[in-house]
């Protein structure tokens, strides 16, 4: 390692476990690290012209929009009846309120692009209510926390878009179809799991409803699933961009929160909007200093470094593969998804492009497993929220998040080994 990559490495992690912001952290590991290079003074303007340039993408508009749209569906109405229509699919199946815990969190997810929003909608009113039936509080808030990372593979995704900067420009519609099978085997093998665990606990099976009466609930929720369609039909069909569907995505969200469901005030637009600048404030901030630290990693030659690294190691993309997850599982754990995606992405693409793999199939990867990181201490934001939502510690719902990790680690491996989960889909479309 030379001197550049120790003063980033050790500045960043000691400037962490100061409990600094993120970005803040990124901003200054990587002033530190360029100070080594040129004078202060130049130093800082650099980084600022990187931070700028970092956010200065059309691409990029797309996060306000998903942000805003989110926060207008997670007051909208909209969780209570994707839950309904879930209950009425699957509610009387084995384990059928951790089914449709887990069906609810990728609907809602998909719909807001945001793990935390689906976590916090979704399980303000399961939990209490899997609770209600005899289900563990701790089982239960697992069961939410992984599930609503789902939504980061499910379209539209935020991160996803973010992948498509930091990979130099790979196609955000040819990304958002090939998150689908991903996300939906994730999806599929949590709710195993959540059978399993319901029969051998033999937890109680909710009755059926009556065929008028469920229907009548599938109906009520298509609108709001209705957005999805909009979205992804719209981008996949040259209709609009991926920035032009995030304006689409907030004006119906609109319209069917204030107009349609009237569970959003005008009153409350302010509040929303307040909210929405806030969070997006937060995102690019971190964007701008991971794009400079990146900017600082090319400088360095350091992603031809560690790929010549790996290739020392093994030329068996089996081994160096699972070598790469390994590590981003590790990194995931300690950084945000966001500045992980930016950073690691110019380092492991290259290596990953060398034994075969495409940008789509490694975006998916990436993002997959990073989203193990959201429900991962000690920094996992998801897994925080669904303890909030819970009452309880992220001690107790280690042990019964173990058997749900161990299905997203085997889905994350079969998206690393088959490029058939990921490139299907865009194939089929036309985009790859």
């Amino acid at each position: 390692m030379d001197m550049t990559s120790l003063v980033l490495v050790v500045s960043f992690f000691a400037l962490l476990l100061l409990y600094v912001p993120i970005s803040v952290c990124i901003g200054l590991a990587t002033l530190f690290a360029v100070l080594l290079h040129i004078d202060f003074t130049p130093a800082t303007i650099t980084i600022a012209q990187q931070l700028v340039g970092g956010i200065d993408s059309f691409a990029l508009l797309a996060i306000p929009f998903f942000i805003l749209s989110g926060l207008i569906m997670g007051q909208g109405g909209i969780a209570k009846r994707l839950i309904e229509c879930a209950m009425a699919i699957i509610g009387s199946l084995p384990g059928g309120l951790a089914l449709v815990n887990v069906m609810s969190c990728m609907l809602f997810g998909a719909i807001s692009g945001s793990a935390v929003a689906a976590t916090s909608a979704i399980g303000s009113f399961m939990v209490p209510e899997m609770k209600k039936h005899g289900y563990d509080a701790n089982f239960s808030a697992a069961v939410t926390a992984t599930a609503a990372t789902t939504g980061m593979l499910i379209p539209p995704s935020n991160i996803l878009i973010v992948y498509a900067i930091a990979s130099g420009g790979v196609s955000i519609a040819a990304l958002f179809i090939a998150g689908y099978a991903p996300g939906l085997l994730v999806g599929l093998a949590l709710m195993a799991v959540c059978s399993v665990y319901a029969i051998r606990k033999k937890y109680p099976v909710t009755a059926r409803l009556p065929l008028k009466v469920a229907f009548g609930k599938v109906i009520a929720a298509l609108p709001s699933m209705l957005l999805i369609f909009i979205v992804i039909g719209g981008i996949i069909g040259g209709v609009f961009t991926a920035t032009e569907a995030g304006a689409v995505s907030v004006l119906y969200a609109f319209f069917l929160s204030v107009v349609i469901y009237r569970a959003i005030n005008i009153a409350d637009l302010p509040k929303l909007l307040l909210k929405a600048c806030e969070t997006t404030a937060i995102v690019m901030l971190i964007i701008g200093a991971s794009s400079a630290m990146s900017w600082l990693l090319s400088y360095a030659h350091i992603p031809q470094t560690v790929s010549d690294f790996f290739l020392t190691l093994s030329d068996n993309p089996l081994v160096v593969l699972l070598l790469i997850n390994l590590i981003l599982i590790l990194v995931g754990a300690f950084i945000d998804m966001t500045p992980a995606v930016l950073i690691f992405t110019p380092i492991f693409l290259p290596v990953a492009e060398q034994f075969g793999m495409s940008p789509i199939q490694f975006g998916i990867m990436i993002v997959l497993n990073l989203s193990i990181g959201l429900v991962s201490p000690p920094v996992g934001s998801v897994l925080f929220v669904s303890c909030a939502v819970a009452k309880t510690s992220i001690h107790n719902i280690i042990r019964p998040m173990l058997p749900l990790y161990l299905v997203m680690f085997i889905v994350l491996m079969l998206v690393t080994y088959v490029p058939a989960i990921s490139e299907t889909l865009p194939r089929l479309f036309g985009l790859l």
